[in-house]
């Protein structure tokens, strides 16, 4: 076997992706204004999941009395991962932040964007970190 292929040098990178996530945002020429996505590290989403992971206490009577699970607070994650991938636009811009009133990266992601828009934002950050949708993989299991 040719492990030469797997060298670092020889991995493809991951591009980034522009999408547009909104059509409230437009550009000069009228057009949907495009976002700026990249993939964020692994070593980022572990921070990521480790940051938005607390240990809660183990429910009912399945654990020791006194027992601790790890619980990840997925819509912190969610939104904390899409700010990460977010490269344009800048959402650490302060003068964007307080046009929006917001105090951070999140909450002006949180104000920005309507449910829809996030859960689009949300797929397209899924798609270029290479996580899928459990549909897509009943899908794969299918073929």
């Amino acid at each position: 076997m040719d492990f030469e292929l797997f060298m670092k040098g020889n991995a493809l990178p991951v591009e980034d992706k522009e999408i547009a996530i909104s059509k409230r945002f437009l550009d000069a020429d009228g057009k949907p204004a495009l976002w700026k996505l990249r993939a964020v590290t692994t070593d980022e989403d572990d921070d990521l999941r480790k940051t938005y992971t607390k240990m809660v206490p183990a429910p009912g009577k399945m654990g020791k009395r006194g027992s601790m699970i790890p619980r990840l607070d997925a819509n912190a994650y969610s939104v904390a991962l899409m700010t990460a991938s977010v490269v344009y636009p800048d959402l650490n811009n302060a003068a964007l932040q307080d046009s929006y009133g917001a105090k951070d990266a999140a909450a002006l992601l949180r104000r920005m964007l309507t449910p829809g828009e996030l859960t689009d934002l949300q797929a397209a950050v899924n798609d270029i970190c290479g996580f899928q949708t459990f549909d897509e993989l009943v899908d794969d299991a299918k073929n």
